[in-house]
Order: C-alpha cells, then structure tokens, then sequence
C-alpha cells in the first residue's frame, strides 16, 4: 500500500522582521510566561509541530492537522494525559493573569524576566502570536508530555513526547525552563521520574539532557507497532 501523501505545510503568513526587544538596551531583556495550552492554542501548537519534523527531518511521518490535534489533545483535565505548556515571550512584563478558574487551578503562568546576549529578530513573529489579545506576545516553544508508570517504582512519571524550541530563541535557556517546569510538576504531584527519547544525531540535545542530570540509557531501544503492523495485529482475529 502507498504511503499516503503528506499534509500541505501550515499556510505561511509573509514575513515581517521585526525585533520586539529595543535596540537601545545593552542587554536586551525579554519576560517569558510558561502556561498551560488550551484548545484556542491548536494553530500555533500545529505550526511547531511541523516545524520541529521539519528539524527533525521526519516530514514524512508528519499526518496532523489542526482538526486531529484539536480533537485529541483537550480531551482530559491536565495533567491527566496529554498536557502542553507553551512558553511564550514578549518584550514587556506580563499582567497578573485574569482568573481562569478552569485552567489556572491546574497551573498558575509562570513569569520569568530573561536577559539576553543580543538582540533577536523573529521573522515569523506574526505566525506564532499567542492566542490571548496581548498583541506584543510570541509563543517561542513548547514541551507536550503525558503520565506514564514505572512499576519498578511503583509511581507514575510523566513522558515528553516533544520539545522544541524555535531556532530564533534557541541558547537562551528556554528549553532549560521548559523541561524543569514538567520536572518541578512531577515533583510536586510525587511523580517518580521524567522520560523521553533522543535522536542519535542530535548532539546538542544530548549534551543539553546529560547537563539537567538525565541518563542517557544506551542499552534500551525503542519498539514500536503502527501502521498496517498495528492493524494486523490489533484485528478481531488477533487471538488465533
């Protein structure tokens, strides 16, 4: 059977460079806010999807869409199962978030002031505006991650399905603060571990999880049943 075609790339809105931090500024500072993602968030968490596929040179394994994402991902109370945290950036300090009693109540926004080594120009500013009406405020990456369990601890985890940090605010720490705030929610949920997998080529990544005090576990590989494999398998005959 013929792999099926791969969906259209997001549509692109034309570029505007704008540097949102101000020139004028020896060490230019930008305030960041991790939060929790919620279902008006699915064009931008579609766009850094693909975008890290592309990073990842696995487009041919891409098949989202806004549409599956979106009827997939909110479907449980966080933490609970699939649970995104976005980290957003913008050039001035966040206003204390308006009450949102049926999100906030899992995770309160975390704000951090951020100085950077120079200033940064996003050319793809206007494709990643967050979703709320705060006109000056980027979504700069984001970590998807989801409960797993360990029996030799007898305690859940969580698994990090993605990370990714977009190329323009990469060395700035952001992916740092991204994998500690799903660290500190285990911790404080008495989670036993956080897991995920690497690509072998990507160095970097590799230096950066062995730097936050994660084991790189050479003997495990990763198994996996999709496809028309799964199919067979997971048929009504798959007792006989």
């Amino acid at each position: 059977m013929a792999a099926a075609a791969p969906p259209p790339n997001p549509t692109p809105t034309p570029p505007s460079p704008i540097n949102i931090w101000p020139s004028d500024q020896p060490t230019p500072k930008v305030f960041t806010r991790i939060r929790l993602a919620t279902l008006a968030d699915v064009p931008v968490i579609y766009k850094l999807i693909h975008q890290m596929a592309v990073f990842e040179k696995l487009t041919h394994l891409f098949s989202a869409t806004e549409e599956s994402l979106a009827s997939t991902l909110f479907n449980s109370p966080p933490f609970q199962s699939f649970t995104v945290f976005l980290l957003e950036v913008s050039p001035h300090d966040f206003a204390p978030p308006t009450p949102n009693p049926g999100v906030d109540v899992h995770y309160p926004p975390v704000v951090k002031a951020v100085d950077l080594g120079a200033p940064l120009t996003d050319l793809e500013q206007d494709n990643f505006r967050s979703a709320g009406n705060e006109w000056d405020v980027v979504v700069a990456g984001f970590v998807l991650f989801f409960p797993n369990y360990s029996t030799f601890l007898s305690k859940p985890g969580f698994y990090v399905e993605d990370l990714f940090v977009r190329e323009c605010y990469r060395r700035n720490g952001f992916g740092k603060m991204l994998l500690s705030a799903v660290a500190a929610q285990a911790v404080k949920m008495g989670y036993g571990r956080v897991e995920l997998v690497v690509l072998d080529w990507n160095e970097n990544a590799i230096k950066f999880y062995k730097e936050m005090g994660m084991e790189v576990l050479q003997e495990w590989r990763i198994c996996r049943l999709a496809g028309d494999a799964l199919r067979a398998y997971g048929g009504s005959n798959c007792y006989n």
